[in-house]
């Protein structure tokens, strides 16, 4: 069964229902169901065990061990709430959980840090949204996703098969600091895709005016904003565990460094996210250049059709074409002609489908032009000419 990639709207709205009491767990009943893993480790050894009942964590927690829990799922109530029971966790946060789209941040409490990201991906092109939780206390590290997307299966590799490196001999703010970093690692292919299709977009945008691109610059636009006021917040987050003293409570001062590293990331984030932004808008603006170019090159042959046929026009008004054919044989013989007036009807229509058609061959009637890239596109030569340069 494929995951399901849900529409996300840049303004969002809690879950929980108006009067009900602060720290209130509402499921969602579209949330996928809760499944667990469960990873104890130390610096000597490190395990993985499978947990099908919530019962069975409590009995893994061991003093000379950090414990990892993870949970793919926000579907099971009973799942979340004996958890919130076992790790002592805050009723805000724990519904700050099932109210996804959450904006990043940290909440510290009595005896754990809360954290809210927002893990971004791309699933067939089109981008992949989902809340993850995290909770970090003494000896602990609570992972909740909404569900199962294996991203964070690095980290589970890293601790299971890998020797006994740094993240086995740290503490549990390490592993929550792996957590993050493998978060914020995931915003770069994000990056990288959406420039890619800027890229794309700024090459056709030089070609014939096509209305079609407007939905795909506004379709790029939008999600470069919707993850830009991810990033930004997630950044503010990460900087607050670095100045805050009830933070730095649970951070030790040997992560302090990797924290820094993590927070200049999100900053090339943002920078890049910015860029990109700037790009869309100088996009629209060569979108809205070439569509008033094309505009005026068509009104250029226009005004000289017009021009070539209005003294044409005023002879023929002033005149009235009024001859006389007994006169002379060559003043207007077609009106002694028996099939006269029907043939000027065909030659008059003949005129009109003509222009027609060639206006439609130059693309201008909305579509693109049929006579090559380029045609009837003022600069469409040299434009190309200058991208092959």
């Amino acid at each position: 069964m494929g995951r399901q990639r849900r529409s996300v709207p840049l303004v969002q709205r809690r879950r929980s229902a108006p009067g009900v009491a602060p720290g209130t767990v509402s499921i969602d009943p579209q949330a996928h169901p809760s499944r667990l893993s469960v990873i104890t480790y130390n610096a000597e050894v490190a395990e993985e065990h499978a947990v099908a009942d919530v019962a069975r964590v409590g009995p893994l927690r061991r003093a000379d061990r950090i414990i990892w829990v993870a949970v793919e799922g926000l579907g099971d109530a009973h799942v979340l709430e004996e958890l919130a029971r076992l790790f002592r966790l805050h009723p805000l946060a724990l519904e700050d959980v099932v109210n996804v789209h959450q904006r990043p941040k940290v909440e510290a409490y009595d005896d754990h840090l809360y954290c809210a990201m927002r893990m971004f991906g791309l699933e067939r092109g089109e981008l992949d949204v989902q809340q993850v939780s995290l909770f970090m206390g003494e000896g602990f590290v609570l992972t909740l996703e909404e569900r199962a997307c294996g991203c964070l299966d690095p980290v589970r590799r890293r601790l299971l098969q890998a020797g006994p490196g740094r993240l086995r001999r740290s503490g549990a703010d390490y592993l929550a600091y792996t957590v993050l970093d493998a978060v914020v690692d995931r915003y770069f292919p994000v990056l990288h895709a959406l420039a890619e299709r800027l890229e794309e977009l700024e090459d056709r945008v030089l070609d014939p005016a096509r209305q079609e691109l407007i939905p795909h610059i506004h379709h790029v636009r939008r999600e470069l904003l919707l993850v830009r006021r991810s990033v930004w917040p997630l950044g503010e987050a990460i900087s607050r565990l670095l100045r805050e003293e009830a933070e730095a409570d649970f951070i030790s001062a040997a992560l302090r460094p990797y924290l820094r590293d993590l927070h200049d990331h999100t900053i090339q984030l943002k920078e890049g996210f910015d860029l990109c932004i700037s790009m869309v808008e100088g996009l629209m603006e060569a979108y809205r250049s070439a569509v008033t170019m094309r505009a005026n090159e068509v009104m250029r042959v226009l005004t000289v059709f017009a021009s070539f046929f209005l003294p044409l026009s005023f002879v023929a008004s002033l005149y009235g074409m009024n001859f006389n054919p007994r006169t002379s044989p060559l003043n207007m013989p077609e009106l002694d002609w028996y099939f006269g007036y029907p043939l000027v009807l065909v030659v008059m229509a003949a005129i009109g489908g003509g222009l027609l058609l060639y206006f439609q061959h130059k693309g201008w009637l909305g579509g693109p032009p049929r006579g090559g890239e380029g045609a009837g596109t003022p600069g469409g030569d040299d434009a190309k000419g200058k991208r092959r340069g």
